[in-house]
């Protein structure tokens, strides 16, 4: 395998994984549920496709051909995961589910 190859590899598995990890924390650790949105659409969404990015290039370097199927799931990944983060909020705003406190409150009713 090409050098090159080898350090795109690596940097794009330390990003996955750093991104994934915040992702992660900002899931555990945020006090509402709008805010814990935020860790899973946002920064983990990003980790698995800099993750899945990484598979795409480890495959293709080897000679066994582009991953279609790890494209397949990265783009899918990146479809349906803005999508579910704005349909769970809005099922949130309809049943009223409170923010933390010391946010502004309901922004959609300002």
């Amino acid at each position: 395998m090409h050098p090159v190859a080898e350090y795109a590899i690596s940097a794009l598995l330390l990003i996955g994984g750093a991104f994934t990890l915040v992702g992660a924390i900002g899931l555990a650790r945020l006090p509402d549920f709008f805010s814990r949105l935020h860790g899973p659409t946002k920064a983990t969404t990003l980790g698995v496709g800099a993750i899945m990015l990484s598979s795409v290039i480890y495959f293709s370097a080897s000679g066994e051909g582009i991953g279609v199927s790890e494209i397949l799931v990265t783009v899918f990944l990146f479809i349906t995961a803005p999508v579910s983060a704005n349909i769970l909020a809005k099922a949130a705003m309809h049943i009223d589910v409170p923010p933390a406190e010391g946010t502004r409150g309901k922004p959609w009713e300002q």
